[in-house]
């Protein structure tokens, strides 16, 4: 990988770090679902009408990677956020890394080499430390959602990588289009004061939908789009373990969550085990 492409590879977990303190706060002001669906639907209105329509063989790979990223991905994903902690979730999401180098082995012929695997093990060992943090919640709901959106992402890298490369923006915007009517039919069915949330959100609910629209959304799956179409998922998918060490660090900053020893050694053993990763290349695609 190119300075830059490391470059843009950490600013995607910070970008999606913090977008985690952005997704508790508006699943508060909004139903989950229905903030999703918000969410899924500006995007697709300022990308749609400026970007190429994909070709008909690129239809059914979209329409699939929409599936797994938009509907099953973020459904979970926000649905187990909303019912759970920021910490817990940014925990437990860090599955997608090992789901995704696993995946792409037998999915995409790019098997890992040692020290790849070496510095996935030594990364997911600091989320297992971060996981060991007083206070993440014990029910075990939230936790199965999130880890089901955590292999549903994974899924959704490798089909990305499989019939890509495609254009960022192009991706972005209509898979965001399909996935919209997944998403508001599922908060239809499981959700309720969808127009009543509309009225009373107030602007710290409209800022954090802002956030997940230009800054998680549009920028941070721009850049992990770009990435994936030019590196091999074992050289791309470990710094995806740097997410929970920029969620818990903006918790700290912005929910007042103390900064503690165990959160400090989890967050420099899963930012070693991703240097690690990067020491040389894992496959002739990297």
């Amino acid at each position: 990988m190119s300075v830059l492409q490391i470059v843009c590879a950490v600013a995607v977990p910070l970008l999606w770090g913090y977008q985690f303190v952005a997704i508790k706060v508006g699943v508060t002001e909004f139903p989950p679902l229905f903030f999703l669906a918000l969410r899924f639907l500006a995007i697709a209105l300022l990308l749609v009408p400026f970007v190429r329509r994909p070709t008909r063989r690129q239809l059914g790979p979209i329409a699939a990677i929409s599936l797994f990223l938009g509907g099953l991905n973020f459904g979970l994903f926000y649905v187990g956020l909303g019912l759970g902690s920021g910490s817990m979730s940014a925990v437990a999401y860090q599955l997608a890394t090992p789901f995704t180098v696993l995946l792409a082995w037998p999915l995409l012929a790019e098997r890992p080499s040692l020290v790849t695997s070496a510095g996935v093990v030594l990364a997911f060992v600091g989320v297992v430390v971060l996981a060991a943090q007083p206070g993440l919640s014990a029910n075990p709901l939230p936790l199965l959602l999130v880890v089901g959106a955590a292999f549903a992402f994974a899924v959704s890298n490798v089909l990305t990588k499989r019939y890509g490369p495609f254009d960022p923006l192009m991706l972005m915007g209509w898979s965001s289009l399909f996935t919209v009517p997944q998403v508001m039919a599922m908060s239809l069915l499981l959700e309720h004061g969808q127009l009543a949330s509309l009225a009373t959100a107030d602007q710290h609910g409209w800022l954090a939908l802002a956030y997940t629209i230009f800054i998680g959304g549009i920028v941070g799956f721009g850049l992990w789009f770009w990435l994936i179409a030019r590196c091999s998922m074992s050289r791309v998918a470990p710094f995806g373990l740097l997410l929970p060490v920029f969620a818990l660090m903006s918790s700290v900053l912005f929910l007042g969550e103390r900064m503690t020893p165990r959160l400090i050694v989890g967050g420099l053993l899963a930012i070693s085990g991703v240097a690690i990763t990067q020491v040389r290349p894992s496959t002739r695609s990297g």
